[in-house]
């Protein structure tokens, strides 16, 4: 079979599989490794092997860094301590020990190799956040999730290049910490700059398609340069990801914003199906390489359950540790709040917050005194600092009113550990292993079932857990008395901009606007358009109010996100709104 019909066959089952997995229940992911495992049973399928490579260096990086430019920068600064000690902390430790137990079980295993298998199996799968979200679970849980499966990835694949490394020559505990801080320092500076030469280029390109198209390569520039360099391009690609994300609304156009959206999925979607199709079809190969060399499944079947049993073990005590760790930092924060109303308050009354030192109060208000003599033109004036301190405090408002309002008990814990699961990135780092590495097919197989295993049991129940535990249907984006509010503090940014800074423009054409009213001036009683030099003119215009009006929305939408007051999901949906009404007064351009 020719690699185009293999290709057309495939994109044929994801399109098939996505539209009935709802119908039927079960996640795409779990229906498409089912598929390709009855596939690669019939006689006349050739036996599958997929370069690890093309998985490490071709798949993952636009699929990591998709997950980032959607991933709200909000949340993500919220939990970044939770989500750092998932990706790193959790990973390092269940490496750790699974290479422990199983250089035991396997005689004459390197503890070097066994550290290596460990790191493969220790990251999760980015497939848990799917499943979450679709159960309308705690967007905080799902943020959480979102965030570890993009970042322990990479530092899985730094610890599995230490780990082989370690076993090949001899090298000190220092030189594998210094080669992990150099991969992710080095890794996070190289994401920083090309997601913002990113966003600078695109911000000058006007054609939306060869804008879009230009994304498209975002990732592998960030990747490339930092594994040439020794550090993590799994992080680069993450970074630049998200300063992306966080730029596009002030730096891309509307049009460029929902076009690559829409490009951005069909790319996810056609890379994710096709990792889990292949993992599917890969599993005979796999099983019968090990018989080949004189293993047994049995065996293979023994270190897969007891290396996932290690690591959903560690995850549970972990994730116990964090839920009650928040617990103490949540009763701590109504005196928290207390104390950033008080600032608050002496911010209004144009004093700089109070912070309980004598010395440094009394140095602050002398500050004060002196900023007040000084001219605008000598530095940022008074107010303009109070401004800052303003927002700082009301940010953290925001932060503490999110987090009590988002706690995590024994019920979310329960479901942050269900969603450890694992998937593509065990599967290929495990195909990874130098060919040379003593009982590779073993390991490779016991990390597939690993993978396969927890995909069928933990991914197959995720959702009837979430909702027999009462979590379904709790998602925070569709309040609709904050969707309301929200609405208000738009149309008042669009109401303001109408009070001033438009000139130009006829007074009953800032009525109609105030009022709302969608008929384009110029249409007669029976709106029906009288096209005339006058109306032309005026519609030009009308159009250009809007967009105006649509500018004022859309900085206030971004200045609202910075504080942190509204739910990320609702930001982004208000967002599109937006986009889309902007696209349809320019598209009006060409009528």
């Amino acid at each position: 079979m020719s690699l185009g019909m293999v290709a057309i066959i495939g994109v044929l089952l994801v399109v098939t599989v996505t539209a009935l997995a709802p119908k039927v229940g079960i996640a795409p992911p779990l229906l498409l490794v089912g598929m390709g495992f009855a596939a690669a049973m019939l006689p006349f399928v050739e036996a599958v092997t997929v370069p690890p490579e093309w998985v490490l260096a071709g798949v993952l990086p636009p699929l990591l860094y998709s997950s980032a430019v959607n991933t709200p920068a909000m949340e993500f600064r919220r939990d970044f301590r939770l989500i750092s000690a998932f990706s790193v902390t959790l990973v390092a430790a269940t490496a750790v020990v699974i290479g422990v137990v199983l250089t035991a079980l396997v005689p004459g295993l390197p503890l070097g190799i066994g550290i290596a298998l460990g790191a493969i199996i220790s990251p999760t799968d980015a497939v848990a956040t799917a499943i979450v979200r679709r159960a309308g679970i705690s967007p905080r849980i799902v943020t959480v999730l979102e965030g570890e499966s993009m970042l322990n990835d990479a530092t899985a694949l730094v610890l599995l290049r230490s780990a082989i490394a370690a076993a090949a020559v001899s090298v000190s505990l220092w030189q594998v910490v210094a080669d992990f801080v150099w991969a992710v320092v080095a890794a996070i500076v190289i994401g920083f700059v090309v997601g913002k030469l990113n966003l600078l280029v695109r911000s000058r390109i006007n054609h939306v398609t060869a804008n879009v198209a230009l994304s498209l390569v975002v990732p592998f520039i960030a990747y490339l340069p930092a594994e040439r360099l020794g550090a993590s391009g799994l992080v680069a690609a993450v970074t630049a990801g998200l300063v992306t994300g966080h730029g596009a609304a002030s730096k891309l156009g509307a049009e460029d914003r929902l076009s690559e959206r829409a490009v951005w999925r069909t790319v996810e979607l056609l890379l994710e199906s096709a990792v889990f199709l292949l993992v599917g079809l890969e599993l005979p190969a796999l099983a019968d390489d090990l018989f080949d060399r004189g293993g047994s499944l049995a065996q293979a079947l023994l270190l897969a359950v007891v290396a996932a049993s290690i690591a959903i073990a560690l995850r549970a005590g972990f994730v116990a540790w964090s839920v009650w760790t928040l617990s103490r930092r949540n009763r701590r924060h109504p005196a928290v709040r207390e104390h950033l109303t008080q600032m608050q308050d002496q911010l209004a009354e144009g004093q700089l917050p109070q912070l309980g030192n004598p010395e440094r109060n009394a140095r602050k208000e002398a500050r004060v005194r002196r900023l007040s003599r000084r001219s605008a033109s000598d530095g940022p004036s008074t107010e303009a600092r109070l401004g800052r301190w303003q927002q700082l405090v009301s940010r953290r408002l925001a932060d503490i009113d999110y987090l009590a309002a988002e706690q995590f008990g024994w019920r979310e814990g329960v479901i942050l550990v269900a969603a450890g699961m694992r998937g593509a990135v065990t599967i290929a780092a495990a195909q990874s292993l130098p060919e040379g590495t003593q009982s590779r097919s073993l390991l490779i197989l016991a990390a597939t079932l690993v993978a396969v295993g927890t995909l069928v049991i933990q991914g197959g129940t995720l959702g009837w857990l979430a909702n027999r535990l009462g979590l379904s249907g709790r998602g925070g984006d569709g309040d609709p008395d904050q969707w309301a509010a929200l609405q208000a503090d738009l149309a008042k940014a669009a109401v303001e901009r109408l009070g001033g800074r438009l000139e130009g423009y006829a007074p009953d054409m800032v009525d109609r606007v105030r009022e709302r009213l969608k008929r384009i001036p110029g249409a007669d009683e029976d709106g029906v358009f009288q096209p005339t030099a006058e109306t032309r003119e005026r519609s030009a215009k009308y159009r250009k109010l809007r967009l105006a009006l649509l500018e004022a929305q859309r900085e206030e939408l971004i200045a609202i996100r910075d504080l942190g007051t509204y739910p990320s999901g609702m930001l982004d949906t208000a967002l599109v709104q937006l986009d889309a009404e902007q696209l349809g007064i320019e598209l009006l351009r060409h009528e």
